[in-house]
């Protein structure tokens, strides 16, 4: 084994980036004609590629030694962290791809360059969240984007989707801009890009150039919080996440959104970490995290609750939500935040497939007022939308409350009990405008007495079934997975 061992780690992104590669093969050769086929290919790579990361976790539970913790000079990085993004970003993808099916026909897109894309993009996130060195956190990072700006814009006839593809495009490449100059920066300071000897370097004092690193560090911060929609850098968000089709919509404020916190994590615990002595650098960090996390609750609640249209009403509930998990960050508590985005990331997806569904082609009809009546029209769909409402708002029993929960318990435990107070206040106001649709669906009258009752495909039935599924899951019996999260760990 020792000698396939360096094969063993790569495995899962291998994986993917041969059936991406198969799947537009099949595509060119059918025409693209097989429109159900490239799911079924796409839907057994993301199964493949789960197994492969249940063969390493298997392997760091029975013998740590058999998967080494570093492999490729340092640029791989095999633990607990990894398994629990990588599954994270593995179960969005799946769901994705179920939820496009019907999505794809009733637009008439081609199906084979989507899936080939949400594969690549898969790719880049496992990529950030395996990732040991700020190059191959670059690489992932832009593996994931250029994907994720075509899908974007994958209505081409649309003008609403090209302008949230060109948006994301122009915005997306100067966050990465700053990104990437504040990685040449610390690199400079601590003459290293891999994460462990940068920490090793600051931590022990050994930098030459501690302005250096200061200015590095800021410009870094900057593009991560862009990454991760939060305020004031979230300005991109309710114009692309209105503009792109809803179940991509649903798939970027999840997977890539949790790829970016698994980045912000490790840089945060390699350059921010708790007692640099680096002129205040970690207790600078803090505060301004501190004061960017209160300012994200604050936007995205009170923005979100005079939203009429649920896309962009969605779109700030997301930017709220990047607020509740930079508590975890702040708390350096990486368990609680991964935790936290599986549980936003299925009920979210499974939010965004409901819109689809009601939108219907080319998502016609995304206003609250659309919703009226619903529940009478539609009463199992109209259910589970109001499931995954009561879920983001954080009702118990859900996987919504677990997930604050854990978060909120890891920071109050590190003595940040004023930021903890602050964001349950925040969850508390975002119970109005999650409410809101529900009281339209199932209190108001229908606008359309005609209104044919929405029909789902098989596969867009699998997908909310299982993201249903995994709010109840997530929110009793959270146990599995937690010890799942912490496997091997010391």
């Amino acid at each position: 084994m020792d000698k396939y061992v360096n094969y063993i780690t790569i495995l899962p992104e291998a994986i993917l980036s041969l059936v991406a590669f198969v799947l537009m093969l099949v595509d060119a050769y059918t025409s693209g004609q097989k429109r159900r086929l490239y799911a079924w290919i796409s839907l057994g790579g993301f199964i493949a590629a789960g197994a492969a990361i249940g063969w390493i976790a298997v392997l760091l539970a029975t013998n740590a030694t058999a998967v080494p913790a570093s492999t490729y000079m340092g640029m791989l990085v095999s633990d607990p962290f990894r398994l629990a993004f990588s599954t994270i970003a593995l179960v969005v993808s799946t769901l994705t791809a179920l939820a496009a099916v019907a999505w794809l026909d009733e637009d008439s897109l081609p199906a084979g360059e989507f899936y080939s894309l949400l594969m690549f993009a898969t790719v880049g996130m496992l990529l950030m969240a395996s990732a040991g060195d700020l190059v191959m956190i670059f690489l992932g990072l832009e593996i994931l984007s250029i994907a994720t700006y075509v899908l974007a814009g994958y209505r081409r006839r649309d003008l609403r989707s090209n302008e949230a593809g060109l948006k994301y495009y122009i915005l997306g490449s100067f966050a990465t801009a700053f990104l990437l100059y504040g990685m040449a920066l610390t690199y400079g300071a601590t003459r290293s890009t891999n994460l462990e000897a940068i920490r090793v370097a600051i931590t022990s004092g050994k930098v030459d150039w501690s302005w250096l690193l200061l200015v590095g560090g800021g410009m870094m911060l900057v593009g991560l919080c862009f990454k991760i929609s939060a305020a004031p850098f979230h300005v991109w968000t309710p114009d692309v996440y209105e503009g792109a089709p809803s179940v991509v919509t649903g798939w970027m404020s999840t997977g890539p959104k949790a790829a970016a916190f698994a980045a912000f994590l490790k840089i945060y615990i390699a350059v921010f970490a708790v007692g640099a002595p680096i002129m205040g650098l970690a207790g600078a960090t803090q505060k301004a995290l501190t004061i960017i996390a209160i300012t994200t609750m604050i936007v995205g609640n009170t923005i979100a609750m005079v939203q009429d249209n649920v896309k962009r009403m969605l779109a700030y509930s997301s930017i709220a939500h990047a607020g509740y998990a930079l508590v975890g960050v702040i708390a350096n508590d990486w368990r609680s935040v991964a935790f936290y985005m599986l549980c936003y990331g299925v009920m979210n997806v499974g939010a965004f497939a409901v819109v689809a569904a009601i939108g219907k082609r080319y998502d016609r009809e995304t206003m609250v007022e659309d919703y009226r009546g619903l529940a009478w029209d539609s009463p199992v769909l109209s259910l589970t939308f109001a499931i995954f409402m009561f879920s983001l708002a954080g009702f118990p029993m859900t996987a919504g409350f677990m997930g604050k929960f854990l978060v909120f318990k890891g920071a109050w435990e590190k003595g940040l009990s004023m930021l903890v107070i602050f964001a349950v206040l925040n969850s508390a106001i975002s119970v109005y405008y999650y409410f809101r649709p529900i009281m339209t669906m199932y209190f108001s009258a229908s606008a359309d007495g005609d209104r044919k009752r929405t029909v789902l495909g098989a596969a867009a039935v699998a997908a909310l079934a299982i993201s249903v599924a995994g709010v109840f899951y997530l929110g009793m019996l959270p146990d599995g997975v937690l010890k799942f999260f912490a496997l091997s760990s010391k």
